[in-house]
């Protein structure tokens, strides 16, 4: 008989289609978590769009019959919604408190224990992603799962390799300004950057992988100064290749603080909007997730209110512009091809001819990420940039959030490029804090 797995209301407001990932299965939804997504469903956020998407998915499901009863979800799986099994009498004498996690574990635990009483028991599994809730489950007996239950792998791709050739090779590769990719020890995946090095590193080499023809080329951009800004390592050269080559128009930067990911790409898309003309227009934008506990509402216009939430976009436009006379708002009035936006107004927009940065993008979900990325228009570049260890969404982690999940995606596809900062230039106490704490 098919197993049965409770479901906590961050799964379904993680992933609205969450429900349909259990083939073959029955999936139970408490009363609890129903209200739980009625109490998020308002906003313009991502969760509320996800609570929304759930409450529309289930009021379908609920036409085909009462989802009191087990309703077919076309996978071999049934979903109900459970509005019994309530008591928290088994739950008192651990966990006294009357809560909705513990109304919950209550629904979790009392089906186990109707099923064991049965001839052809089934497990009740209890998916969650708050890890309290599953410690909590463990220690009453019960099986846990986080969702998703086959997590994608940790971020291994870096965008670059190293290969240890003789010196023959590399003299080959600049005297030629090209190498057969096949050459090498490893494959390369398109858009992808190999560090040529030879024993006792007396030579080196730096090139990319064609998309389209499997070469590997010397970089194009990348080795001179961009607005002011100087690529201080190898992967930041990488980065500035990629950011400048309009036939790119997909690139994701990752890198701790003080990487220099931000000021990099507002360098690059300074260049090609205002100097080089490949795009009209440069849109800045961030999602709007704070840092620890939110201020609150924020008085003033629309400008003034997302005035908090963007500015590090203007720290660093500041340090760009600092060459040059007049207050950073003077200038940017002057620039009327450069808007900076929050990502709340994105959805439903067409975006052609434009430089799209997208910051603090370990924020967005899977479903954001793909609508924000759905946006570009013709002769559009979108850059993604953020640090996967730093993510304040609450039902993101390392692994799951939405720019991991273009990075893993992306790998094998010849428009789209990455590149992993690793070492910090912001200041030595910044690479300290990064590395130590």
């Amino acid at each position: 008989m098919a197993d049965i797995y409770v479901l906590d209301s961050n799964v379904l407001l993680s992933d609205p289609h969450s429900i349909h990932e259990f083939p073959e299965a029955e999936i139970v939804i408490p009363g609890v978590v129903i209200e739980e997504i009625d109490a998020k469903k308002y906003g313009c956020d991502g969760t509320a769009y996800n609570a929304r998407q759930v409450a529309r998915q289930l009021d379908d499901l609920r036409r085909q019959g009462s989802l009191h009863q087990p309703t077919p979800l076309g996978n071999g799986s049934l979903l109900r919604v459970e509005l019994n099994h309530r008591s928290l009498d088994l739950l008192r004498d651990h966990f006294p408190e009357v809560n909705n996690d513990n109304r919950l574990l209550a629904v979790a635990l009392n089906l186990q224990l109707e099923e064991n009483r049965k001839e052809h028991s089934r497990t009740v599994s209890l998916v969650s992603q708050d890890a309290i809730v599953r410690i909590k489950a463990d220690a009453l007996g019960l099986t846990t799962e986080e969702y998703p239950a086959t997590k994608p792998a940790p971020i291994l791709y870096t965008g670059y390799e190293e290969a240890v050739v003789d010196p023959g090779f590399v003299d080959r590769f600049y005297f030629n300004r090209e190498i057969d990719a096949g050459d090498l020890p490893n494959s390369l995946h398109p858009n992808q950057y190999v560090i040529l090095k030879t024993p006792g590193l007396s030579q080196s080499g730096l090139g990319r992988r064609c998309a389209g023809n499997g070469l590997i080329l010397p970089l194009r951009h990348g080795s001179n100064p961009v607005w002011g800004i100087s690529p201080r390592n190898v992967q930041q050269k990488m980065a500035l290749d990629l950011l400048l080559d309009p036939e790119i128009p997909l690139v994701t930067i990752t890198g701790r603080a003080g990487t220099g990911k931000t000021l990099l790409a507002l360098a690059a898309g300074l260049y090609l909007t205002q100097d080089a003309a490949t795009y009209q227009k440069i849109l800045i934008a961030r999602p709007v997730v704070p840092l620890g506990r939110d201020i609150g509402y924020l008085p003033g216009n629309k400008d003034e209110k997302l005035r908090p939430w963007i500015q590090p976009i203007y720290d660093n436009l500041e340090f760009l512009f600092g060459q040059r006379k007049g207050a950073l708002d003077e200038i940017l009035i002057g620039l009327k091809n450069l808007q900076i936006e929050a990502l709340t107004y994105i959805r439903g927009r067409t975006l052609p001819h434009q430089y799209i940065l997208i910051d603090e993008a370990q924020n967005l979900t899977r479903h954001e990420v793909k609508t924000v990325i759905s946006r570009a228009g013709e002769n559009s570049k979108i850059v993604l940039i953020g640090d996967t260890e730093q993510i304040d969404h609450p039902y993101l982690d390392t692994e799951s959030n939405g720019l991991s999940y273009v990075v893993d995606k992306m790998m094998d596809q010849p428009l789209a490029g990455h590149v992993a900062l690793i070492k910090g230039e912001r200041s030595p106490l910044s690479r300290l804090a990064a590395d130590i704490l």
